[in-house]
């Protein structure tokens, strides 16, 4: 199930916009320059529920963070709205950039995990399966709902009537079976 994200070739048969995306990634070199910390694009545009104010997220491992400072920095820096931050959260040290290419803001994220164990990979498949179990209403449903101004988890929350931290809940139910998924929201 990870390697069918890490490879991005699935955004070529997608929607105008993945088409877009995939072409972007490519034609800078994005994920080949974060090779080294086996990037993978989550968020909204693999799943299709991006908007027009959608960004694109890239996570990222990072062991080393003084040498990914370095790297980002010789590849980033250089473009529109760049910005780098490194802080400690949780106990946990992380890096956030962001810059604009061609319209499009990016944002990578790193951390010290697995990119398949970060919080914004679980998220993107738990989305995913829902996106898939409960149908083309429900996804439009979504899209509506960030459109309004919800970010996609409190989407996902409020359209499934989720109580607590949406970001916490979704990360439970990414445990869940199908059916158990099928059997405590009906759409």
């Amino acid at each position: 199930m990870i390697d069918e994200w890490k490879n991005i070739e699935y955004l070529k048969s997608g929607t105008p916009t993945q088409m877009e995306v995939y072409q972007l990634l490519k034609k800078h070199k994005l994920l080949e320059l974060l090779q080294d910390y086996s990037p993978i694009l989550v968020g909204t545009v693999p799943i299709g529920v991006h908007i027009q104010s959608s960004d694109l997220d890239i996570i990222c491992e990072v062991r080393n963070f003084e040498k990914f400072e370095k790297a980002v920095k010789a590849h980033f820096k250089h473009l529109a709205d760049f910005s780098f931050i490194r802080r400690v959260v949780e106990g946990i040290e992380r890096v956030k950039i962001n810059f604009t290419i061609e319209g499009w803001p990016i944002e990578i994220f790193g951390q010290n995990k697995p990119t398949h164990e970060q919080n914004g990979f679980i998220h993107m498949i738990i989305e995913d399966r829902m996106l898939k179990l409960f149908g083309k209403q429900f996804k439009e449903q979504i899209i509506k709902l960030k459109r309004e101004g919800l970010k996609t988890e409190p989407a996902f929350a409020n359209l499934l009537q989720l109580e607590g931290d949406p970001y916490l809940t979704l990360l439970e139910m990414s445990n869940w079976t199908d059916e158990e998924l099928k059997n405590n929201y009906r759409i």
